[in-house]
């Protein structure tokens, strides 16, 4: 299952100011003191949430769910916490064909600067994929490409340890390196807004890949609601027997996002 895309890492938590006091000295010259002054930190807490899907009824009746959110947490200076939690669900011709379970929580440290450092963990249930359970944990850093009002790219890679327990296969535990292309662009005065996200995943030591990317177009509806349009693949080179190595899935439905 792809990992939604994340909400764009908010400005600095602290400013710096410069006072100047200018005074005399008893000898008529004059003298400046320079103060650089620091805010305190200011706590900001985001969150988005998107529900969205598709309805098909006829020769292929078809119903598809599929709601996501995004929490970002600034603690200090330092860290910020954040997570992507999210749930799909779709049934073919009445018979349950997808019910997705996806949950991380992951922690930046020097987020505001170009090259900055991430931890996560996250928990996945599929029944697409006939996964029982799948955990992992991760570490590594990211990279700001281009960081500028109206247009944001971070590539990040990492390190990933995962544990798979699958339905028929046998249960895995390998590792992987996992690098993201993060990407999000706004037009017209921030009322349209395009975003993209894509993983490359390959396990150390063995084949073994995985890869999903996603393009989203959002449309300002109101200050807070959005219509949002997703396109996302997702591929798995080890599945169940049974099921295809890809999933393509086009979905569309309404944002609720405060900042």
């Amino acid at each position: 299952m792809e990992q939604p895309d994340p909400l764009r890492p908010s400005l600095p938590d602290t400013v710096k100011t410069t006072k100047t006091d200018t005074t005399r000295t008893a000898t008529g010259q004059v003298k400046i003191d320079t103060v650089i002054v620091k805010k305190a930190v200011v706590h900001v807490f985001r969150y988005r949430f998107t529900a969205d899907g598709t309805i098909t009824a006829g020769n292929v009746d078809r119903a598809l769910l599929q709601l996501t959110s995004s929490i970002d947490y600034r603690l200090s200076n330092y860290f910020r916490l954040s997570s992507n939690p999210s749930f799909v669900y779709g049934k073919q011709n009445g018979i349950l064909a997808e019910r997705e379970y996806f949950g991380d929580l992951r922690t930046t440290y020097r987020g505001e600067r170009r090259l900055y450092y991430l931890a996560f963990g996250s928990y996945e249930r599929s029944n697409l994929r006939q996964i029982n359970h799948r955990l992992t944990a991760a570490a590594g850093a990211g990279y700001k490409l281009l960081d500028r009002k109206r247009a944001y790219i971070s590539l990040t890679d990492v390190i990933l340890s995962e544990s798979t327990d699958f339905t028929e296969l046998n249960d895995i535990s390998i590792v992987r390196n996992s690098a993201r292309l993060f990407g999000e662009y706004s037009f017209d005065n921030d009322r349209i807004k395009l975003t993209h996200t894509a993983f490359y995943q390959p396990a150390l030591g063995r084949y073994n890949v995985r890869w999903n990317a996603s393009l989203s177009v959002q449309l300002k509806v109101t200050e807070v609601v959005s219509l949002r349009s997703t396109l996302a693949n997702a591929y798995e080179s080890l599945v169940v027997p049974g099921r295809q190595n890809n999933d393509l899935r086009f979905t569309i439905g309404l944002t609720y996002e405060r900042k």
